[in-house]
């Protein structure tokens, strides 16, 4: 049984999901994105659940993705390659599309692939010590997994500034740019989003429903299964190219990428 996430049922109507690991700033590996998963098969087929909760265990949000997952992935096969990278695509493509409103509580740091996470989520409230970073290209990489939730988001621009630089982003630089919705005091996640929880739960569920798959359809958007596939492909391949292996090698050893090597 993985216990990387967890879920609680509150009320019988809303759905709080942690993500558990804070030993490691609740970066993600296979385990824990399969175990996401899990979890949300079981929420959607809860007819009662109205409202999803994300937030993160211990000091952090999330730093993003496992470097030590990584680390493995790359004596692995290309196949193995690509399957992790499919996995954690579809798993923010479908925190993106799932047909239940989600909430994204954002504390501390939310860096690199965790940015899909709030990204994702049709409401985010983050409290004034959050920030943000798509820190990719810091390490000779691509953000292709959540690139299309980050341009929904904040739009292609700031897409641009944020994703081109891996600068990092403070709780009321994301407000302004439209990633977080509310800004609340540290400690003050809950209360700043029991009123959100609650006009929810006092709609129609149904009408909800509907009218979250109709922004979706309306917008225009080729976030299809093709598009998903290759950014899949793309994330993969990145990670074992020159810039990659520099880049992780800098990373893990504590020193800059040196790119004039690649």
């Amino acid at each position: 049984m993985f216990n990387e996430v967890l879920l609680r049922i509150i009320d019988k109507r809303v759905a709080e999901i942690t993500l558990n690991r804070p030993e490691v700033l609740n970066v993600y590996n296979g385990d824990l994105l399969i175990s996401l998963n899990r979890i949300l098969d079981r929420i959607e087929r809860n007819k009662k659940i109205r409202v999803v909760l994300l937030k993160g265990a211990g000091k952090h949000f999330s730093a993003g993705a496992d470097v030590n997952w990584f680390k493995t992935l790359s004596g692995a096969t290309d196949q193995a390659k690509l399957d992790a990278a499919e996995l954690s695509t579809n798993t923010m493509k479908r925190l993106y599309e799932f047909p239940i409103p989600t909430i994204a509580m954002i504390h501390n740091a939310c860096l690199g692939g965790a940015v899909g996470y709030p990204a994702s989520c049709d409401i985010v409230v983050a409290s004034d010590d959050a920030r943000f970073a798509i820190t990719e290209v810091k390490l000779g990489i691509t953000p292709a997994p959540i690139l299309p939730q980050v341009i929904s988001a904040i739009g292609s621009r700031m897409t641009r500034r944020y994703a081109l630089t891996g600068s990092s982003i403070d709780a009321f630089e994301a407000k302004r740019i439209g990633l977080v919705h509310e800004i609340c005091n540290v400690g003050d996640l809950e209360q700043a989003s029991n009123p959100i929880i609650e006009d929810i739960l006092r709609a129609a569920p149904e009408a909800v429903k509907v009218t979250k798959k109709l922004i979706k359809d309306i917008v225009p958007s080729n976030y299809d299964n093709k598009l998903t596939s290759i950014l899949a492909e793309m994330s993969a391949t990145s990670r074992s190219t020159k810039e990659g292996v520099e880049g992780f090698s800098a990373f893990l050893n504590k020193r800059y990428p040196n790119w004039d090597k690649t």
